[in-house]
């Protein structure tokens, strides 16, 4: 069981890691097509259109390709106060229904994803960008949420077989004793 459970994590942080390689590259090319737009528009007075629009496409592209990535570090939104309360069955029962809920979200959104893409392909529809079909920008929600799925139902399987997903979290930490680590 602990050999399944070692695939199916090196399986999810493979899928997860490599996502987020992308998402990290569609970060920086984000960043240096708006200094470029910047520059063009405020010092040569020469706006470019086309930036803003494939910068917007990238930051979809980060939030999809990161999001499997902060589900494998269980680091997407929780509700602590109930779950870290919760001890033993309870724990990993909660933690089970939060990995099965986004592998059930994840699988609705790549159905609609492969659909929105068939039926763009089908109808040949095109961005503003001359030469973009509209398609290749929306192929990113399936491609991230083909991942997502990946991961959270890796960490599914991995609970299933008794044990702790990797990142999961091993309840409440004491808060550091330093006032000035608090905030205070």
């Amino acid at each position: 069981m602990r050999a399944a459970a070692r695939l199916l994590s090196g399986l999810a942080r493979a899928v997860a890691g490599l996502a987020a390689a992308f998402g990290a590259l569609a970060t920086v090319m984000c960043l240096v097509l708006v200094a470029i737009s910047v520059g063009a528009r405020y010092l040569a007075g020469l706006p470019q259109p086309w930036i803003d629009k494939t910068a917007g496409w990238l930051v979809v592209a980060l939030v999809l390709l990161a999001a499997p990535e902060a589900q494998r570090r269980f680091e997407h939104i929780g509700v602590d106060v109930l779950t870290g309360r919760l001890r033993g069955r309870a724990s990993r029962g909660a933690r089970l229904l939060g990995t099965l809920s986004v592998a059930l979200v994840a699988g609705i959104l790549l159905r609609s994803g492969l659909e929105t893409v068939e039926f763009s392909r089908m109808i040949g529809v095109m961005t503003e960008i001359e030469g973009v079909p509209v398609w290749w920008i929306q192929a990113l929600l399936p491609v991230g949420a083909a991942a997502l799925l990946v991961v959270s139902l890796a960490q599914s399987l991995v609970l299933l077989l008794g044990q702790e997903p990797d990142h999961a979290d091993q309840g409440p930490q004491d808060l550091p004793r330093d006032t000035l680590a608090r905030g205070e």
